[in-house]
């Protein structure tokens, strides 16, 4: 089967009304090497790269309140930044690249789930098309 690991997904089939930062990045622990007294960071199985995480809401308005706030996990050698608050908005619109899925059975209820995992996170590109000056006109 050509399919082996995650599986690579565009943010748009992810989160096709967008999503918006509602949690700090934090460092994810890697449980099985961490003791009481010695937080040991998870690193990426494939990439050795340090595993961070940030929880954002989907602005989908036909996901169940219950499911809007996931998890999505970053791959990067430094805690990523989240994008600049906008005037205005409660909550920080971001977008990931590099993102991709990886479909498990979720242990407590049985039922499919997914772990989301992205490259780089950033703030949302503009929509619409690119303004034109009066000089590119002429």
């Amino acid at each position: 089967m050509a399919l082996q690991g995650p599986i690579p997904i565009g943010f748009e089939q992810v989160f096709p009304h967008g999503c918006y930062v509602v949690g700090e990045v934090e460092q994810v622990k890697d449980f099985e090497a961490s003791t009481a007294g010695k937080f040991v960071p998870a690193r990426d199985k494939t990439t050795g790269e340090l595993v961070w995480q940030v929880a954002v809401m989907d602005a989908d308005p036909g996901v169940k309140a219950a499911q809007k706030t996931v998890s999505v996990k970053i791959l990067a050698p430094v805690q990523p930044v989240p994008p600049a608050s906008m005037a205005g908005l409660p909550f920080t619109p971001v977008e990931f690249d590099g993102m991709t899925v990886t479909p498990y059975v979720h242990q407590a209820t049985g039922r499919l789930a997914y772990s989301i995992r992205a490259r780089e996170m950033r703030a949302p590109r503009a929509v619409g098309k690119p303004s034109v000056s009066a000089k590119d006109a002429a």
